[in-house]
C-alpha cells in the first residue's frame, strides 16, 4: 500500500493543483499537514519577524477554509508547530509514509531548508511540482527563457514568454474520495498538533512594538477591513472583480492609492496560493473573450507576467536576492539612522503620502503599488537607509508578501537589482499632487504625523538627550 504525506506550504487550495493530483494518482492513503515554524514570529529578519499577525491571520482563514473542504471530501488537515526538519523526521518515523509530496519554491530559505530534510530522512522519496507560477520551467527552458542574459531584463523575459500558450487547467481526474484518509494527529510527532478550528489568529504574537501598532490602527478615523483568506474567499473575489467591469479601466485606475476594484487585488491570494496565476489569466481570458480586449486587459497578464518574471529571477540569481549590493558592481552608499526608520515605520516622517501609505500597511496589512514605490523611495532616497530593513519590514507587514516579488521590487527601486536606469527616485510633492491632489488619502489615515523633525539632533548635529530639554522647558 502506497502511503504519501501532502506537506501544504505556499498552495493552499485544492483546485488547479497538480501536485495533489499526482500525489492522489500514487497513493491509497494520504495525510495532509501543514507545519507552522515557531521561528516565523521571531524578530530575527533585521530585527523584525518573517510572518506578521495579519498575514497569519490570512493564512490561518486559509486553512481552515482548506480544512472544511478536505472534510467534506472525507480528510483531514492537521496542522502542527514545530520545526520542519523534525516534524517530517518524526512522521515518517513512526508511520513510514513513501512519499513526501511539496511545492517547489523559489525562495533560497525554503530551498535550503527541503534539502536538509532530504538528508536527514534518506528514505524520502519526493514529489514536487511548480504550482506558484504561471509557466512551468520546461516551458520556459524550450524558449530560453530562464538563461541569465533574459532575466537580466524583464523586456526580454516578456517579449520571449507573452505568446506562450497556456494548457487548459484540468479538472481532477483522481478524486480526493478515490483516497483513504491517514490519521496523523495520534502519532508520536516531534511539535505540537494544533486544532484548525481553534482560534488560530494572533496566539503566538506578544511584545510592545504589535501593541503599539494596534494601538495606533485603534486611533484611525476610517473604519479598517482586514482582507479574509481561503481559496472560497480567492475565488469569490475574482469572480466579483471581473463581474464589476472593472478589468476594462485596470489601466487607469491601477495607481490608485485606495479604493476597491482600482487594483485587481489578487496578490495576498497569489501568495498564499489559494488561487494560481493560471486560474487568474483563465478568469481574464473568459472576460476578454465575453466583453473584449483591451489595453487595460492586457495590462493584467503583463502585471502577472512581472510576478512571473521576480520568481525566476530569483531562483536564479538565489542569495543574491537578499545582497546589500544585490545585482550591482558596487554597493549603494548610505547608512542607518535608527529614528529615521522608526518614524518610517511609523508613518511620522516629514512626507505626508508616505505616512498615510505606511499607515495603511500597518492598519490593513495591504498598501497599493504606487504607495509602495513611493515609501520605497522615501526610505532609500529621502532618509538614506538601508533597503534591506524596509524589504524586512514590508515581510513582516505585508499580507500579500513573497519572497521574489517582495525583495526584487526593493532591488529595483535601490537600484541594485534589474533596472538599468540605477533606481527610482520619485518627487513626493508631485507624486502626491498627481494621485491625492485633493488629500483626501492623507486625511483618511492621517498622514500629516505628529509635526516632528526627522531628526532629534541639536544645532550641532548632536543627539538630543530628552532629560537636558526637558529640564530646559
Amino acid at each position: 500500500m502506497t502511503t504519501t504525506l501532502y506537506w501544504f506550504t505556499h498552495d493552499l487550495r485544492l483546485a488547479d493543483n497538480r501536485l495533489l493530483q499526482q500525489s492522489l494518482a500514487k497513493s491509497q492513503k494520504i495525510a495532509f499537514v501543514y507545519i507552522v515554524d515557531p521561528t516565523w514570529f521571531k524578530p530575527s529578519n533585521y530585527h523584525h519577524m518573517s510572518m506578521g499577525p495579519k498575514r497569519w491571520q490570512f493564512i490561518a482563514d486559509s486553512l481552515q477554509d482548506l480544512n472544511r473542504q478536505l472534510r467534506a471530501l472525507g480528510h483531514r488537515l492537521t496542522i502542527i508547530k514545530g520545526r520542519p526538519g523534525s516534524v517530517i523526521d518524526s512522521l515518517f518515523s513512526a508511520l513510514e509514509f513513501d512519499w513526501l509530496a511539496v511545492a517547489q519554491q523559489v525562495g533560497v530559505y525554503e530551498q535550503q531548508q527541503l534539502k536538509s530534510i532530504q538528508q536527514l530522512v534518506p528514505k524520502i522519496q519526493l514529489l514536487s511540482d511548480w504550482l506558484h507560477t504561471l509557466y512551468s520551467p520546461y516551458q520556459l527552458e524550450s524558449l530560453n527563457a530562464r538563461d541569465v542574459n533574459t532575466l537580466q531584463s524583464f523586456s526580454r523575459f516578456r517579449r520571449k514568454v507573452e505568446k506562450l500558450p497556456l494548457s487548459p487547467i484540468e479538472v481532477c481526474n483522481a478524486p480526493l474520495t478515490s483516497v483513504d484518509d491517514m490519521d496523523i494527529c495520534n502519532a508520536d510527532i516531534d511539535g505540537i498538533v494544533i486544532e484548525p478550528d481553534s482560534d488560530l489568529s494572533e496566539r503566538w504574537y506578544s511584545g510592545e512594538p504589535q501593541e503599539r501598532q494596534n494601538r495606533a490602527a485603534a486611533t484611525l478615523k476610517t473604519q479598517v477591513t482586514v482582507m479574509k483568506g481561503g481559496e472560497n474567499a480567492a475565488i469569490k473575489h475574482l469572480h466579483d472583480y471581473f463581474k464589476s467591469g472593472s478589468a476594462s479601466t485596470y489601466k487607469e485606475t491601477r495607481n490608485a492609492l485606495d479604493g476597491e476594484y482600482n487594483t485587481t487585488g489578487f496578490s495576498p491570494y497569489l501568495a498564499s496560493g489559494n488561487v494560481s496565476p493560471r486560474q487568474v489569466y483563465q478568469h481574464l481570458k473568459s472576460y476578454e473573450n465575453q466583453f473584449g480586449e483591451n489595453e487595460s486587459t492586457y495590462w493584467i497578464y503583463f502585471e502577472l507576467l512581472w510576478r512571473e518574471y521576480f520568481q525566476w529571477l530569483a531562483l536564479s540569481i538565489g542569495p543574491r536576492l537578499f545582497s546589500f549590493r544585490g545585482l550591482a558592481k558596487q554597493a549603494p552608499l548610505t547608512t542607518f539612522f535608527p529614528e529615521r526608520f522608526s518614524k518610517w515605520c511609523r508613518g511620522n516622517t516629514p512626507f505626508p503620502i508616505v505616512n498615510a501609505c505606511m499607515r495603511q500597511l500597518n492598519a490593513t496589512g495591504l498598501m497599493s503599488n504606487r504607495g509602495r514605490q513611493l515609501v520605497a523611495s522615501c526610505l532609500v532616497n529621502e532618509l538614506g537607509l538601508d533597503w534591506r530593513y524596509g524589504a524586512a519590514y514590508f515581510q513582516q507587514q505585508l499580507i500579500d508578501y513573497d519572497v521574489a516579488s517582495n525583495w526584487g521590487n526593493w532591488q529595483y527601486i535601490a537600484g541594485v537589482g534589474v533596472d538599468p536606469r540605477g533606481g527610482r527616485h520619485f518627487n513626493l510633492l508631485k507624486q502626491t499632487q498627481l494621485f491625492d491632489p485633493n488629500s483626501e488619502f492623507i486625511e483618511k489615515w492621517q498622514g500629516q504625523g505628529d509635526d516632528v523633525p526627522l531628526d532629534s539632533a541639536d544645532i550641532s548635529d548632536w543627539p538630543v538627550n530628552p532629560e537636558t530639554e526637558d529640564a530646559k522647558n
